[in-house]
């Protein structure tokens, strides 16, 4: 196992398949399939999960198994691609695959995980943040690990509102993926019911060069937003800070999971005032245990430490799909998605999750809150938004983004 888990934080878990295809299933193992890039952008999302969900069957494996079998893990790679997830959704369930993990962001885990579906099997996402990422983007059998990215909007709206003052804001959208509107969807539905005034709605693409034309409408307004929100991911979203702060805007700016980490902080030297929520701390100041513990165990595992806080959602996939399986006494889809469906607040590496039959994700969860000042993320305080983030928010039912 440590060998998979070497290969995953690599990136090179195809070398996994010559040891998946000397694998024979027995009476005594269960294989769990992992459709799941590893190459391509998204391997720096969908790796580290991996890692984290392979050292997840290494503790189960190591105390006797699963409903006493084996877990055994096979791969393909989807290569940040749509047409080879589907390949490898329907590889890995051809090879007797039980349950799929599937890449990080529904846009490119769905293909999977609609394999998985037509042979009423489990898929988890990896990491994936979108509402579109279980029920109702794939089917019954569907879940994801993580917490939507709207959660993530309305935790840093909410608090910057209680803790720091914030009463104004500018949303900046980048349309490229469904996660990205999440997390503008609920900044924007909790920062309209706290009260926020809201200076300005705008849309980039993650691949433009510049948003120069975005930067000069902030810059146009008779004030500067206390908070500047950009909904997007890397490189797309350390390229628009870094043009804001360039053009001397010194707004607070919030932001999703998705900018988690230090490795990109070299684009904004000696970055301050940015905020994002996180399930769990990589920066050594994880306020519980069972994580700081894990992060040793990662780093003893793959060589390094985690760099992301979509390292988590990994080990927590296995976790909650083994307390479901062992609560069903079976691997059965449906049986497993049953006891899935009676999870309440059901405690978790880095919090708690609750599936219903209506909502395979989490609408409401803790997160730490990190701040970067000079250049430092570092954890400074936590937040559970008051409430649930609705389903018509979640669809984004409300909102049209554009620059006005």
């Amino acid at each position: 196992m440590k060998k998979y888990i070497a290969m995953a934080a690599a990136g090179i878990i195809a070398l996994g398949a010559v040891a998946t295809q000397s694998v024979k299933a027995d009476d005594h193992e269960v294989k769990f399939g992992f459709a799941a890039a590893e190459t391509g952008w998204l391997q720096a999302y969908s790796g580290p999960s991996t890692s984290a969900a392979l050292i997840a069957i290494e503790d189960i494996n190591s105390k006797g198994g699963l409903l006493g079998k084996k877990i055994v893990p096979i791969f393909s790679d989807t290569k940040t691609d749509r047409a080879e997830s589907a390949k490898s959704g329907a590889q890995l369930l051809g090879q007797g695959a039980i349950a799929l993990a599937v890449d990080c962001d529904y846009d490119f885990g769905a293909p999977a995980a609609l394999a998985a579906e037509r042979e009423g099997k489990i898929s988890i996402f990896l990491c994936a943040e979108s509402v579109l990422a279980g029920i109702q983007g794939v089917g019954k059998h569907s879940f994801s690990s993580s917490v939507l990215a709207a959660v993530q909007g309305a935790a840093i709206a909410e608090w910057g509102y209680k803790e720091k003052g914030w009463r104004t804001a500018y949303i900046l959208l980048d349309e490229v993926i469904e996660y990205n509107k999440g997390i503008c969807y609920g900044f924007d539905w909790m920062a309209k019911r706290l009260g926020y005034e809201i200076l300005g709605h705008d849309v980039f693409l993650n691949e433009d060069p510049s948003i120069q034309t975005q930067v000069d409408r902030i810059k146009a307004l008779s004030k500067e937003p206390d908070v500047i929100e950009i909904c997007s991911y890397n490189p797309g979203g350390a390229m628009a800070i870094k043009q804001i702060r360039a053009a001397g805007i010194n707004s607070a700016i919030g932001g999703g999971s998705s900018m988690t980490g230090d490795y990109w902080l070299g684009t904004v030297p000696n970055l301050s005032g940015h905020y994002v929520p996180e399930q769990a701390s990589i920066y050594g100041d994880d306020p519980r245990q069972a994580v700081l513990d894990f992060n040793k165990k990662f780093e003893a595992l793959t060589g390094k430490a985690p760099d992301s806080q979509y390292v988590y959602p990994g080990y927590v996939l296995i976790e909650m799909w083994a307390k479901a399986v062992e609560k069903a006494g079976t691997f059965d889809g449906d049986a497993v998605v049953a006891a899935l469906e009676t999870f309440r607040d059901e405690p978790v590496l880095v919090g708690t999750r609750t599936f219903t039959s209506e909502l395979h994700h989490q609408n409401r969860a803790p997160y730490l809150i990190v701040e970067t000042t000079n250049g430092k993320p570092a954890v400074v305080g936590s937040w559970t938004i008051t409430e649930p983030v609705p389903l018509k928010v979640l669809f984004g039912k409300e909102y049209d983004y554009v620059a006005k």
